[in-house]
């Protein structure tokens, strides 16, 4: 791979980072949903998006927020409390493995 091959995906991505619009410092009011209400949103995850299949008015998602605060509390909702929690390892000790004798083995030499 040359090198103009390797720096053209990150060329692009940088050019397209730079079209990104920020929002402004205080276009967020005060009161707009932080950690906790993401934290809350990310649990009920669940309930809120088969809701929003069937009611309009609900969404799954605040929008306005507070930002990277609500986005970092939306997902450990999801992660760690809500769907994603639920990803354990079953361990069932009442089965047990059986070793099979193959009989006795001869080498042709």
């Amino acid at each position: 791979m040359t090198r103009t091959a390797r720096l053209f995906p990150l060329a692009a991505l940088l050019l397209l980072a730079a079209c990104a619009k920020q929002a402004l410092p205080g276009a967020v009011a005060p009161e707009a949903p932080g950690f906790l209400l993401g934290l809350w949103h990310g649990f009920i995850f669940p309930i809120a998006w088969f809701l929003s299949l069937v009611i309009p008015e609900v969404s799954v998602y605040a929008v306005p927020n507070d930002g990277g605060w609500y986005d970092f509390g939306f997902f450990i909702g999801v992660v760690f409390l809500g769907v994603g929690s639920n990803r354990t390892r079953k361990v069932y000790v009442d089965r047990g493995a059986r070793r099979r004798d193959h009989g006795t083995v001869i080498d042709h030499e």
